[in-house]
């Protein structure tokens, strides 16, 4: 009640300094802002004092009506919190929601449907609650892992391709110009420029720059969700950025890159045994120059 009185009040432009100061700390104080400037377009009918004394002295009997000078202050705080409902709606139901995984991140959520995503490092995935039932669609930049329950179409959008399923488990990443992904259950319809291609339990593909390679996978999740880097095939630049992204680290290599490519795993809690692995697996020496900056320089 006190809060609905002070907001009466600051519309009115009658607050003290201290009611001023306490109603500018409110967090919603930027909502009631935007508020102000529509319910100032609202306005109570001029009052016909004129016209209500003539009514009252024509009739007999009839009590006279008292108009409380507080009438418009009320009107105007109703108007605010229907407004501000109204407000809360939108941006809860219409409004984009994004989901970030910060470089040394992982982040796991539920959509509406009660499907759960995990985002890997340095990721992120938009979509809109709005009608999720019936469209549900997201945007998906990096990579993540999908338990998705049953229901309509599901499809991930990426800016390399897309992948639509009904219910099932499978791991979407695009980086760059690699666009890598394995179904861990049921089938996935992948889209990759003028390709699609249907994936079942324990099958892989992967795109770049226009190549195609399917492998075949016994794992039941990504590996990555245990805290491992999992590569096929993978150039230095590559693994290099997906390093990065793990452990939110720079690194440099002064030394021309080597077109090896490179099939192993690559742990995501230890960047020691890391930086030994790919020391010895492209012949480099890795160099801490403090505690988020590595070089590499030629053994």
């Amino acid at each position: 009640m006190k809060k609905n009185y002070i907001l009466a009040k600051w519309l009115n432009n009658d607050l003290t300094k201290e009611e001023l100061a306490e109603i500018k700390a409110d967090p919603d104080f930027s909502n009631y802002e935007k508020i102000k400037k529509y319910s100032a377009q609202l306005k109570v009918a001029d009052f016909d004092e004129e016209k209500v004394l003539e009514n009252i002295l024509s009739q007999k009997k009839v009590s006279p009506k008292v108009i409380p000078l507080y009438k418009n202050w009320m009107f105007r705080v109703a108007a605010v919190l229907v407004l501000a409902l109204g407000f809360t709606f939108v941006m809860q139901n219409f409004a984009t929601e994004t989901q970030y995984a910060y470089n040394g991140e992982k982040t796991t959520f539920s959509l509406p449907d009660n499907s759960e995503v995990v985002l890997n490092a340095g990721s992120e995935i938009e979509y809109k609650k709005w009608n999720w039932n019936n469209h549900r669609n997201l945007e998906l930049k990096g990579e993540a892992y999908f338990k998705v329950a049953k229901g309509q179409k599901f499809e991930v959008k990426t800016s390399l391709g897309k992948v639509a399923v009904l219910g099932t488990q499978f791991n979407v990443k695009a980086r760059k110009n690699r666009f890598d992904i394995t179904c861990f259950e049921g089938r996935v319809k992948v889209n990759y420029k003028d390709k699609e291609i249907i994936l079942t339990h324990g099958q892989s593909v992967t795109f770049e720059n226009g190549t195609q390679i399917n492998e075949s996978s016994t794992s039941s999740k990504p590996e990555w969700l245990e805290n491992r880097i999992a590569f096929t095939k993978e150039n230095l630049p590559n693994i290099l950025d997906e390093i990065q992204r793990q452990y939110n680290v720079t690194i440099t290599v002064k030394t021309g890159y080597t077109n090896e490519l490179f099939t192993g795993k690559i742990p995501t809690d230890n960047l020691d045994i890391a930086l030994q692995i790919i020391g010895t697996t492209y012949n480099l020496e890795p160099k801490k120059i403090d505690k988020n900056k590595i070089i590499f320089e030629k053994k």
